[in-house]
């Protein structure tokens, strides 16, 4: 079960938040639905290039709404001493419904990502990206692969489909290293599906990237990600320093020096 569902979908409430946290009754809940939509599509349109992952809308009361938006480009979203922030609060309030005559206060808070090689979907991002600008898909996927194990993961899997280098026949293939436990729940696993626009027609790209086990009853949170990538980029430089240190290899003596040294052993 754990290879089909949606990695995402299948730990929420476990070890994932909601991204949208509102109740609403039956007269109300088709709008306040349609709201988060209409919101959602109109940041991802504008906010294309700022590597935004995920819109949180939380409704705490009814004439107000925030929204947290998590980026790894926090200075394309504020904009010059929050101008752009200041537009984009003005026009999600012309796009919200009002309630009972009453116009709905927007609140954006923005949310910094700081390990976005640890994100699934900024690296399927990169991916597309790469693809769109022709690089080699399998140049793409290990290159994606190897900067998500620079940032501290312990395991992650890509997979292209689609017409491949521009084969008549469309197919698919998929790079992994390290653990991917798809069915432990307490396993943090981000997971992304994105699309890249090639003159040969539309590549999917899946990507699973496996940050390590959450507490139990803890929900992942961007910062607790970060800390524990740090600590594990730490242990592994410590590692590798003693093994450089403890290898006890020596370097190969010059032709000249075993020429000497064979001498003087005859001699």
């Amino acid at each position: 079960m754990g290879q089909k569902i949606n990695p995402i979908g299948f730990r929420v409430g476990v070890i994932r938040d909601w991204d949208a946290k509102w109740y609403a009754d039956k007269k109300e809940y088709v709008p306040a639905l349609q709201e988060d939509l209409r919101i959602r599509k109109y940041l991802e349109t504008n906010l294309k290039d700022a590597a935004v992952d995920r819109i949180t809308i939380e409704r705490t009361e009814p004439t107000r709404i925030n929204l947290t938006i998590h980026t790894a480009k926090p200075g394309i979203v504020i904009g010059r001493g929050g101008a752009d922030v200041e537009r984009l609060r003005s026009e999600l309030s012309k796009i919200v419904d009002t309630y009972k005559g009453q116009h709905k206060r927007v609140n954006i808070n923005i949310v910094e990502i700081r390990k976005p090689d640890l994100n699934a979907h900024l690296v399927g991002q990169q991916i597309a990206a790469d693809l769109e600008r022709r690089v080699a898909f399998r140049r793409a996927m290990r290159g994606a692969i190897q900067r998500v194990q620079r940032a501290g993961a312990k395991g992650v899997r890509t997979m292209v489909s689609g017409r491949l280098n521009g084969a008549d026949i469309a197919r698919k293939e998929q790079y992994t290293e390290g653990t991917v436990p798809l069915h432990t729940l307490r396993a943090d696993i981000d997971y992304s599906w994105d699309e890249a626009m090639t003159s040969y027609g539309n590549l999917g790209i899946k990507t699973w990237i496996y940050r390590g086990d959450a507490e139990n009853g803890q929900f992942i949170k961007d910062e607790d990600v970060a800390a524990a990538a740090n600590n594990r980029g730490r242990g592994n430089n410590r590692g590798r320093g003693n093994s450089r240190q403890n290898s006890g290899r020596s370097r190969r003596p010059r032709q000249g020096q075993a020429s000497t040294q064979g001498r003087g052993g005859n001699n």
